[in-house]
């Protein structure tokens, strides 16, 4: 399960941690959303990322080219 994040929200999350050592890392599903693991919701003390909906996650397609 992931929380889809706006481009804003994103920006205001790179580089903060949401636990003692450990640091969100937002990258983008299937659709191009960026998103945060369910894992990084739960472990967080900022209650707006805690209010974020969770949703199942879609990885993007990775193409190898030979």
């Amino acid at each position: 399960m992931i929380a889809i994040l706006t481009i804003e929200q994103k920006d205001l999350l790179i580089g903060q941690l949401y636990d003692t050592d450990s640091y969100f890392n937002p990258i983008q599903d299937i659709y191009d959303n960026w998103i945060i693991s369910e894992e990084e919701v739960n472990q967080t003390n900022i209650e707006w990322v805690k209010k974020l909906p969770l949703t199942e996650y879609k990885p993007k397609e990775i193409k190898f080219i030979f």
